[in-house]
């Protein structure tokens, strides 16, 4: 009979190991260290960490191993058990092993715990107290370096703590894929250093900093900041990117100090990319909006809450007596959580009349599309059989779904890289399908069944055609197998898909994923949108035609009009680009910003700045002042990241919880009490009184939600988040919730913080002390589910057909643009730690390119589009095709100058100065 303790392990896999004369039953090949964690029996580690591959170095978890010639000390994290194996932790060999170790360890370590940040949680205190000899019988002068040094822009180093362990450079290597750090001398002249001419400039580099075990790696933005008896932490989900990595928010005396991963094996098993890490800084920056304000004879000023949503209301009630709501848009709302997102979806349509509705900002994909393709989780894609990357650079716009594919790409999983210009993914790529800008639908068409594989596919040969075919193709079948070919149901296979370049239309992106649904139907798809909440703000409706819970307008339309009690519009609205022409040419009455800078956010920066200029009434609903709030009519501040409680939904359709940890400053409301008290003032009543209420009506009413209310994401079973649908008679668990267990080793800084919890009421419905809006708020009302069937979800649309580009002339060059991660942003720009590290804008091109215009690496020169111009600086890149440049985003220059937003690519001309 199988132990208890070996959860999971299957009979006939199972060994049967002793481990301190308990049997244990054990996976073949299994550490001794994890099937000793598992059984409740803990061994002092250093080195060892469970996402990395062990190395044995620090020899802390020495036990003695049962061998043929008897018992051996063997380290635990390094050999792995057998059938009938002994295992013995707490002999007197082993212990006196560790206490010798230790001993060794703290010949050169500083006895700084009372002004090191690592103390008390610190691996090296607590393990020395508890495995330690007690005394140390080593008298002479300690080792002594300059310290700190600074060896990234977001890393000290203090060398005399180095326990050696290799964690640091190992993560850099291995994980991150950046050995830009290693270990330099020998002796007791070692040390961790980085490269003379290159820096520690890793995103990731604040992992290294966390999984250190002593206080040698530490982080400008936390150094000499609190201690963790000072600190107070929760347990919440961020939203920097939409992959949704679990961390903890850690503060101190009210202040956000600190955020660290959390080991959440689904989605980013505790890492986090620096933007994630150190965004925090954002949220106490002095450009945060405190109090509502109004324009008053062309300047903004301060107002009351009472006095601007009255304005906001006289102007809404203009606005839809004018054009029956028709002239009313809202653009934004990614970063907004899911019951903020819901309800200004909800007053969009039933109170304000509108459909024109959209969290994206022109650098996304068709709504329908994205809801209505089969979806795959992160872990499905780093199992597939094989993985079709239709997207942009993922390591700068979704750090950490990098760093899983990373890994599942140098274990298993086979790569297949559609792309105009390499990513960072390119070098691990079995197949690289080089395509001309725009012209991805042309490429993903020649691989379909019975397709021709010619050279002329969007221009990729057709060997790299077949090639790809066979990895993608299951088992020949058929009476093509015969014939050579291969039947692509696609089982097994996982599209990453998202926009390639926001300098091309989506409308090629979107025929591919059609293409590859109607040629792969057993593939599934992980959207690569990457806008912060932009997964679940498209659930709650924040797009045109699309209804809460993945439901078209049409399906679902007298559904939620009685769901609601009002009469939702009939018409499908406008996109962002169709509100902003509409606003650009006078029609549009008024435009809300849901946390959203068009003038920064959009690709067509001419196009933002004419509409924000001839729209009649502008408001922008956000956390900070931006580019976009100067040309607003009304500004209303509202609570942001680490303020908020509610939930957000990442790529793979995981709902997580989000939590409070501070209050907002000022006078900023949730945003959900913003639409509550707007729908109020138009005489009518949204139905909701607090955020778990909202979560409550988004599981009885939205289709794809259905189910997932705040019982089960306060239990066990919720703790990493739960995908949605849920599948149909599934019954989760609704027990308590319980603890997570945190590996105090393995993920320093969490354990030792009391936790406080993830409260779902966090942010009440009341106002702020002195601004209680006039007249007594009206019961809530509680509709109950309308007697009709309810909707079905969103599919895929099919394919539609699209024309090739036009073709591009001999003196032009087909424009690429890519994100980078810390492109100047809102939460880059307004965080210390972060605003120095945006890039310089720069254009790479072909080498012959630029030798045509005499330009060398470094050159600026000018570039020009229909649109506008841009003068930067060029880079030579052998990698990219003739004809083909790039822009990556960064300070010195907007690639949004360049691009003309309807068209299908956008074409530039390099000029010399």
């Amino acid at each position: 009979m199988s132990d208890p303790s070996a959860a999971g392990v299957g009979e006939k896999a199972a060994v049967q190991v002793s481990i301190d004369g308990s049997l244990v039953s054990a996976r073949p090949g299994e550490l001794i260290i994890e099937v000793a964690e598992r059984a409740g029996v803990y061994i002092p580690r250093f080195c060892y960490h469970p996402h990395m591959e062990p190395v044995g170095m620090c020899r802390m978890c020495l036990v003695e191993v049962s061998g043929p010639r008897g018992f051996s000390l063997q380290p635990a994290c390094f050999t792995r058990v057998a059938e009938g194996q002994e295992i013995l932790t707490r002999s007197a060999p082993a212990r006196k092993a560790q206490e010798g170790v230790l001993e060794f360890l703290l010949l050169n370590h500083p006895l700084d715990c009372p002004v090191c940040d690592k103390g008390g949680e610190c691996p090296l205190q607590d393990q020395a107290l508890s495995h330690g000899p007690g005394e140390s019988r080593f008298l002479e002068e300690k080792r002594h370096w300059a310290k700190p040094i600074e060896i990234g822009p977001l890393v000290y180093l203090d060398r005399e703590r180095c326990i050696q362990c290799a964690r640091c450079t190992r993560f850099a290597e291995e994980v991150a894929g950046e050995a830009q750090i290693d270990f330099l001398g020998r002796g007791d002249h070692i040390e961790v250093a980085p490269f003379t001419s290159v820096p520690f400039g890793s995103y990731f580099s604040g992992n290294t900093v966390q999984i250190c075990p002593v206080g040698a790696l530490t982080s400008p933005a936390y150094r000499f900041k609190a201690r963790p008896w000072d600190l107070e932490q929760v347990e919440t989900t961020c939203t920097t990117c939409a992959l949704g990595c679990r961390m903890v928010a850690q503060s101190s005396a009210g202040a956000l100090v600190r955020n660290l991963g959390v080991d959440c094996v689904p989605v980013n098993q505790s890492w986090l990319c620096d933007k994630g890490r150190y965004g925090f800084e954002a949220v106490a920056s002095p450009a945060r909006l405190t109090t509502p304000l109004v324009r008053h004879e062309g300047e903004l000023v301060p107002a009351s809450w009472h006095d601007a949503i009255g304005v906001l209301a006289d102007e809404a009630r203009r606005a839809r007596s004018s054009a029956r709501g028709s002239a009313i848009g809202v653009i934004g709302g990614a970063r907004l959580s899911n019951e903020d997102a819901y309800a200004w979806s909800k007053l969009a349509r039933a109170v304000l009349g509108t459909d024109s509705l959209d969290a994206q900002l022109g650098d996304g994909l068709p709504a329908e599309l994205v809801l209505g393709l089969p979806r795959a989780t992160i872990d499905e894609a780093c199992s597939a059989r094989a993985v079709l990357l239709l997207a942009g650079d993922l390591r700068e716009e979704l750090p950490v779904l990098y760093l899983r594919l990373r890994a599942a790409a140098r274990s298993r999983v086979a790569l297949v890289e559609c792309s105009p210009v390499p990513t960072s993914l390119s070098p691990l790529a079995e197949v690289l399908l080089r395509h001309r800008p725009g012209e991805v639908a042309q490429l993903v068409a020649a691989l379909a069944p019975g397709a021709q594989a010619q050279s002329e596919a969007a221009g990729v040969g057709a060997a790299e055609i077949e090639a790809a075919r066979a990895l993608l193709a299951g088992a020949p079948g058929g009476e093509e197998a015969g014939e050579g070919r291969h039947s692509l149901h696609g089982a097994g296979v996982v599209v990453v898909l998202g926009r390639q370049s926001t300098a091309e239309s989506a409308a090629a992106v979107a025929e591919s994923a059609a293409l590859l649904h109607e040629a792969l139907p057993d593939a599934r798809f992980l959207p690569a949108l990457c806008r912060g909440n932009v997964l679940g703000a498209l659930d709650m409706g924040l797009s045109p035609g699309v209804l809460p819970g993945r439901v078209a307008l049409g399906e679902g339309r007298e559904w939620y009009s009685r769901a609601w009690g009002a009469e939702l519009p009939a018409a499908r609205g406008l996109d962002t680009e169709g509100m902003l022409r509409a606003a650009a040419a006078g029609e549009l009455e008024m435009l809300l910003l849901l946390g959203a800078d068009p003038l920064q956010d959009f690709p067509d920066r001419r196009l933002a700045r004419e509409a924000l200029e001839g729209v009649g009434f502008l408001v922008s609903v956000g956390t900070h002042a931006d580019a976009s709030c100067e040309l607003a009519d009304l500004v209303l501040p509202v609570a942001g990241d680490a303020e908020r409680a509610g939930t957000t939904t990442n790529v793979e359709g995981r709902v997580s919880r989000l939590a409070q940890k501070v209050v907002p400053p000022g006078r900023a409301w949730p945003a959900w009490v913003v639409a509550a008290e707007l729908a109020r003032r138009l005489g009518s009543d949204l139905g909701l009184d607090g955020v778990e209420g909202i979560t409550e009506e988004i599981s009885r009413l939205a289709p794809a939600y259905r189910g997932l209310d705040p019982v089960l994401l306060g239990s066990p079973a919720a703790r990493d988040g739960v995908v949605v649908p849920l599948p149909p008679g599934h019954v989760p668990s609704r027990g308590p919730a319980v603890p997570r267990r945190i590996d105090p080793v393995a993920t320093p800084g969490i354990a030792s913080v009391e936790e406080q919890g993830a409260p779902m009421r966090a942010g009440a419905a009341e106002p702020p002390a002195g601004e209680h809006l006039d007249g007594a708020s009206p019961a809530p009302r509680r509709f109950e589910e309308p007697a009709v069937d309810r909707p079905p979800v969103l599919s895929a649309p099919p394919p539609l057909g699209l024309p090739a580009p036009p073709r591009l002339d001999a003196y032009s060059q087909r424009l690429v643009v890519r994100r980078r991660l810390y492109e100047g942003g809102t939460l880059v720009s307004k965080s210390p730690s972060l605003a120095p590290l945006e890039p310089r804008a720069e254009l790479s091109a072909h080498p012959a390119e630029l030798a045509r215009l005499g330009l060398g690496d470094g050159d600026r020169a000018r570039v020009r589009s229909a649109r506008g111009e841009l003068v930067v600086p060029v880079a030579a890149d052998e990698h990219l095709e003739r004809g083909v440049v790039v822009l990556s985003a960064g300070s010195g220059g907007s690639a949004s100058e360049l691009i003309d937003a309807s068209a299908a690519v956008n074409d530039v001309r390099l000029e010399t100065l």
